[in-house]
């Protein structure tokens, strides 16, 4: 399964030197909130809105869940929908792409 995740540029690259993304939304730590991850257009969106709306250099990131060594599950979150999360860090090789994140084609 693919799955997005939106990051600061400055975490991301963190994570290319150290081989695993360990940030959550807008920088709070795993151990207070896990990651929130998209499955559908509206859920990047919704998670866009919420935490990066005042933000212009946004990545997004596409993460193929069979590559990850941490397990995953989907639960309930921001306004009831489903997302899917990852608990423990993301490793490096299972994020299959990387590109800047505009609002408009996610809409």
């Amino acid at each position: 399964m693919l799955v997005h995740h939106l990051a600061l540029p400055r975490e991301w690259q963190r994570a290319l030197t150290e081989g695993q993304y360990t940030m959550s939304t807008r920088g709070t730590t795993l151990e207070d909130e896990g990651f929130i991850h998209c499955s559908r257009p509206d859920q990047v969106a919704a998670v866009h809105d919420r935490y990066y709306a005042d933000l212009d250099d946004v990545l997004l990131l596409t993460i193929d869940t069979d590559l990850l060594t941490s397990p995953w599950q989907v639960d309930e979150v921001a306004g009831g929908d489903s997302y899917p999360h990852v608990y423990g860090p993301v490793d490096v090789p299972a994020v299959v792409s990387v590109e800047p994140f505009r609002r408009s084609a996610w809409s």
